[in-house]
């Protein structure tokens, strides 16, 4: 709704104005950013079965899509790089097709129960085969593809979205 003007709406208008409201962060904020896999990042893909992947095509219409699995799923080839298997779903492909265009790409894992939001940015890439597909293959089905993610930048990002939301507190969720 690009370009839409609702009454009482006030719309922020630069980064100047969005600085001035958030504040500068914290130096730990900025400083917890790093470019390769910590043995703490690994101990958390390791315990995750869910991650969310946020791809744009060429023109920035961006896609996130669910991706899970057993807990480890996520296949670490070495401290900058991860391949995500891919499983059987809906034949979309909408991630794909937007790496293809463009390869930037995010990762936020989360292990239930806990309070790790493991957020992994990177560019990305798709292989059809590769050595490391064995070790990702599941009830005797290989995947035919992978997204391999070359890591630009990771962090432990806030929980405290996790906690507002009370996402592992079962009496915060509504009947479905």
């Amino acid at each position: 709704m690009k370009g839409a003007v609702e009454e009482g709406w006030v719309e922020l208008g630069s980064r100047a104005e969005l600085r001035e409201l958030l504040g500068e962060p914290w130096p730990v904020v900025i400083e917890k950013v790093h470019d390769r896999l910590t043995d703490q990042d690994v101990g958390i893909l390791a315990r995750s079965p869910f991650c969310l992947l946020a791809t744009s095509d060429a023109g920035g219409n961006c896609d996130v899509s669910p991706r899970g699995d057993g807990p480890g799923f996520t296949h670490v080839i070495d401290e900058r790089t991860l391949a995500l298997p891919d499983r059987p779903g809906n034949r979309r492909g909408d991630s794909f097709h937007n790496i293809l265009d463009n390869p930037h790409a995010g990762l936020l894992y989360l292990v239930p129960g806990g309070k790790e939001v493991l957020r992994v940015n990177g560019r990305a890439r798709i292989l059809t085969d590769a050595p490391f597909f064995d070790a990702m293959t599941q009830d005797d089905r290989r995947p035919a593809l992978a997204l391999v993610l070359e890591i630009d930048e990771i962090y432990l990002h806030c929980p405290q979205s996790l906690r507002r939301a009370g996402l592992w507190n079962p009496a915060s969720w509504s009947g479905s």
